[in-house]
């Protein structure tokens, strides 16, 4: 069959595309280097802070991550997605909480929504019982849900540091003719963000003011095509954030690395990075998912400060027992089921760890070093 056809056919039905190889993937990284001004990292405007509404089949998502003053993990997350272009859109609004000290009470609540809409040019979502709301000054979110009648959260998340995105626009696109992309990567970052809010799950409310991470995602083609594996860190310390997100690609593009992230200090950004890796130095299969689940974990970052001083971090580390293993399959919206049904050799499980962490950044010839918590994900799709 010819490649056009085959990627029709896999467009339709979700099935495997063809492999049209690396050069039909141009990462963020490379758009980067063929900037004239070769930019690591821009600072977000409100304005990029607007929901995508791509009109293509597409995933997107809010997600805001806690790490509580009082010990628990805590998520909240909007994901909205286009399954069936012009037939079938929905949304779903998703809540996580762990305590490390109770590892055997963590609870999810995943609940789809109705009559979702987007408002003040799009940066605002809301749906029945559920409201996703930007500020005027582009500094602040309130996130506020009943969606679920025995989990409720009303948050509000305050920029510290800089927002980020990737390189000018934080976009990786898809296609052989790069003129014209059919498909789209795009991460947007608060990497230090100050959380007040609670969560009520089952009537008991838990406090979760803390220190917080934002991201907005984009995946603009379906996502077992986009991305066969995903590495994802979220350091929290109590003056330093570090976030690193990487995605391999199926091998239809070539089995791609791509890995976005940054450092963040205080009020400040230290460095935007694309120089990034995450290892796993250990791993152990897991006979009930058959995945090479990572046991040793190293994530590095590499980028210059301000003044083009060299900047290195570092976290290495040693996972004790996961927080959590999701079957995606399993506990994911009908969409996403969907979707990857369709799709030969689409096996999705996460796993997820929350544990303290040593965070080492080198700038120029200066090392420091913070203790903090670390989130991370380790996810397996084809």
């Amino acid at each position: 069959m010819l490649k056009w056809a085959q990627g029709a056919l896999a467009n339709v039905a979700g099935t495997a595309e063809p492999e049209y190889g690396a050069e039909a993937i141009v990462t963020v990284h490379q758009h980067s280097a063929a900037d004239p001004n070769k930019p690591d990292y821009t600072e977000l405007s409100s304005k990029d802070l607007a929901w995508a509404q791509a009109k293509g089949t597409n995933v997107e998502t809010q997600v805001f991550y806690i790490a509580t003053e009082e010990g628990p993990f805590a998520m909240a997350q909007v994901i909205y997605s286009v399954v069936v272009p012009g037939v079938k859109t929905t949304a779903q609004f998703n809540m996580k909480l762990f305590d490390p000290k109770k590892p055997q009470d963590k609870f999810w609540s995943s609940v789809p929504l109705t009559n979702y809409t987007f408002h003040n040019d799009g940066t605002s979502f809301y749906a029945d019982n559920v409201a996703l709301i930007l500020s005027e000054d582009g500094g602040s979110y309130k996130i506020k849900s009943q969606a679920d009648p025995k989990a409720h959260c009303n948050i509000s998340f305050t920029r510290l540091s800089p927002g980020f995105m990737a390189g000018k626009d934080g976009k990786s696109t898809y296609g052989t003719d790069q003129t014209k992309p059919w498909g789209t990567m795009r991460h947007l970052f608060w990497p230090r963000c100050k959380v007040e809010g609670i969560f009520v799950i089952n009537d008991t409310q838990v406090k979760v003011d803390g220190m917080g991470l934002f991201i907005h995602a984009l995946q603009d083609m379906k996502p077992h095509h986009a991305a066969a594996k995903w590495n994802f860190a979220n350091f929290q310390g109590p003056t330093t954030s570090a976030i690193m997100m990487e995605f391999t690609t199926p091998p239809s593009y070539g089995n791609t690395k791509c890995a976005v992230g940054g450092l963040a200090k205080d009020s400040g950004i230290i460095a935007g990075t694309l120089d990034n890796t995450a290892e796993h130095v250990k791993a152990e299969n897991d006979p009930e998912a058959n995945w090479p689940e990572p046991k040793e974990v190293k994530f590095t970052w590499k980028g210059k400060d301000k003044e083009g001083k060299d900047v290195v971090g570092v976290i290495e580390k040693t996972w004790a027992p996961r927080m959590d293993r999701v079957d995606v399959m399993g506990e994911v919206p009908d969409f996403v089921k969907k979707i990857a049904s369709a799709a030969a050799g689409t096996r999705p499980y996460i796993y997820q760890y929350y544990e303290p962490a040593t965070l080492k950044i080198k700038v120029g010839d200066q090392e420091t070093t913070e203790e903090g918590v670390i989130f991370s994900e380790s996810t397996f799709i084809s």
